[in-house]
């Protein structure tokens, strides 16, 4: 199924999920941990706790929020499956598209850091010409793209992205 139609896509968690994530980790029951086994039997308790502790409270999700907004996010159908995207374009005279697809569970998230250097190799001591038009599609089910509804979509992931 071709679709043309692509809008923009803004990341924009409702205050409501960050208030119920934050309930949630305030909620959390803890389990036992046998005395001395730290990383031997599992999770070590007390790095857990100090993760929970650190996302309840000290983690700015708006701060990560805006950081991510930085980068032309959009959305689309593809076979009935809406497909979030950054598309970020090159800055060089004759940029080459490129799509770089993360593994599972991931997202978009994996290249953030990656985008840049290949949108704008100047500014990292590269030259202008080597740039890329660079596409990082979330895979159904991740990032913010929906949900697969049928068995045996992510084994057609080659086929959905060429359209």
């Amino acid at each position: 199924m071709k679709n043309d139609l692509i809008t923009p896509f803004r990341i924009d968690v409702a205050p409501e999920v960050l208030t119920d994530l934050k309930q949630r980790l305030k909620s959390t029951r803890w389990s036992y941990q046998v005395q001395g086994t730290h990383w031997e039997a599992g999770t070590d308790l007390s790095y857990l706790r100090e993760l929970v502790g650190y996302w309840q409270d000290t983690y700015d999700w708006r701060a990560h929020e805006a950081a991510l907004n930085r980068f032309a996010h959009f959305k689309t159908d593809v076979d009935n499956i809406g497909v979030h995207f950054v598309h970020e374009r090159g800055k060089g005279p004759n940029p080459f598209p490129l799509i770089l697809t993360h593994g599972y569970p991931d997202s978009f998230y994996r290249f953030t850091k990656l985008i840049p250097m290949l949108t704008d190799p100047e500014s990292f001591g590269g030259r202008a010409e080597d740039s890329f038009d660079v596409v990082v599609p979330d895979l159904p089910g991740y990032g913010f793209s929906d949900r697969p509804r049928e068995i045996g979509t992510m084994f057609r992931v080659n086929d959905l992205w060429r359209g």
